[in-house]
């Protein structure tokens, strides 16, 4: 096959290439990023809690679901405090400021022993945790130009993956030595991110305007987007879909006979690939129609879904995961990229929470969901959630010619 334009392997491989895939972003993007690679190192809590619920706390799976559930509804209200935060008092202030709330709260997790006090304590650690990711999202916009906002979300997204493979091989091995290395360590972890933000980013909030110095504008002129509350539903909807892999899917392999290692054996793939192939793609999909990719990634996440109902090995799960992770490879640091598109300035920081709640409302659906319908009909199960993902690829492409015109505009 000709090599168009005649460029080696040394070439793609070299200072040239490396820069067009990293280069380019500002100082106070990699203090943003080092600080997320950082803290999604430690964050070894949330996907043991269960595990630590039951075991160290004698909890029963109902006890410990439901504790979780607290959780949920903390880390889905918070998407909205957060987005106010960051448009009111600045996204410094809120990234730090949730970071540190983030630290204190795993300590007090860590020592709490009755009911009460575990599930006051989870409501809290919902409300503080991800509280970083509508400033995080905000600070982005304001830092980046619109044609590298889809790398720079990317390139946060390939940090988040890196981060949560170590921390999962990690997180397994300070359980056994004990669960207060856990928490500590994603205590110490979620601190060094608050302070490096505070130290190394700047304050990017947009200048005040209006009478008196006052912003105008709140989370009813969110809602009266129509573009934003139709991407937000999307978004919901294909979540549902998504998280499926993490909820639901242990669940059905081990109802097909297979064992907790072989599930973490497939899901695996996933973090690989990304780690691995993410960062070479994200540039070349963030320069072409954001509605169209995001469409196709979501379209071969659930043709990836589907594909499930068919395999009955391990190498067959193995296949149905590559495909779906190829689709979320496809839409990584594209739906930040739309969000900052729409939102006003001001607003950014609100605008990044709605599409947090939304992401967290999906979340939360997901499990009810699947679960439901592993009871009633497993053969049903992947063939619906495939469709699921389909609707929301066609809901992007409905409203595409909407959000080219929205687009265009906030690149003038």
């Amino acid at each position: 096959m000709s090599n168009p334009g005649g460029m080696t392997s040394r070439t793609l491989a070299g200072p040239g290439f490396l820069r067009s895939k990293i280069g380019g972003l500002p100082p106070a993007f990699w203090a943003l990023w080092t600080g997320t690679l950082v803290n999604r190192v430690g964050m070894m809590v949330q996907p043991f809690i269960g595990v630590y619920l039951t075991q160290a706390r004698g909890m029963s799976y109902a006890a410990a679901g439901a504790v979780m559930a607290v959780f949920g509804v903390g880390s889905l209200l918070s998407q909205i405090i957060a987005g106010w935060l960051a448009d009111r008092f600045g996204r410094r202030i809120t990234l730090t400021g949730g970071m540190v709330a983030t630290a204190a709260t795993m300590v007090a997790l860590g020592y709490s022993t009755s009911l009460p006090a575990i599930v006051a304590t989870m409501f809290v650690l919902g409300m503080t945790v991800d509280v970083y990711r509508p400033a995080s999202n905000a600070l982005v916009a304001d830092l980046i130009p619109p044609l590298d906002r889809p790398r720079a979300y990317g390139l946060l997204f390939w940090a988040l993956n890196l981060g949560f493979a170590v921390a999962m091989v990690a997180g397994g091995w300070l359980a056994r030595a004990g669960y207060g290395w856990m928490f500590g360590v994603n205590a110490a972890t979620s601190l060094a991110f608050g302070l490096l933000v505070w130290r190394a980013v700047p304050e990017t909030l947009p200048a005040r305007s209006g009478p008196g110095g006052q912003r105008r504008g709140g989370f009813a002129d969110v809602l009266k987007d129509r573009l934003m509350v139709a991407f937000s539903v999307i978004t919901l909807i294909s979540t549902v879909a998504y998280s499926q892999a993490f909820t639901t899917l242990p669940l059905a392999m081990t109802h097909e006979g297979f064992t907790t290692v072989d599930y973490g054996m497939v899901i695996a793939v996933n973090g690989v690939l990304i780690v691995l192939v993410q960062p070479l793609t994200g540039d070349w999909f963030g320069r072409l129609d954001h509605s169209t990719v995001l469409a196709v990634g979501l379209a071969v996440i659930g043709a990836g879904f589907a594909l499930t109902a068919a395999v009955s090995s391990i190498i067959g799960y193995t296949v149905s995961v590559i495909l779906w992770t190829a689709g979320e490879i496809v839409t990584a640091g594209i739906p930040g990229a739309i969000v900052a598109a729409l939102a006003p300035p001001h607003l950014r920081g609100r605008y990044s929470g709605m599409y947090g709640f939304a992401w967290s409302g999906g979340a939360l659906l997901a499990p009810l969901l699947g679960t439901g319908l592993l009871e009633v009909s497993p053969a049903a199960l992947w063939p619906a959630i495939g469709a699921i993902s389909l609707v929301a690829a066609g809901g992007l492409l409905a409203i595409g010619p909407a959000l080219r015109r929205r687009t265009a505009v906030a690149q003038r």
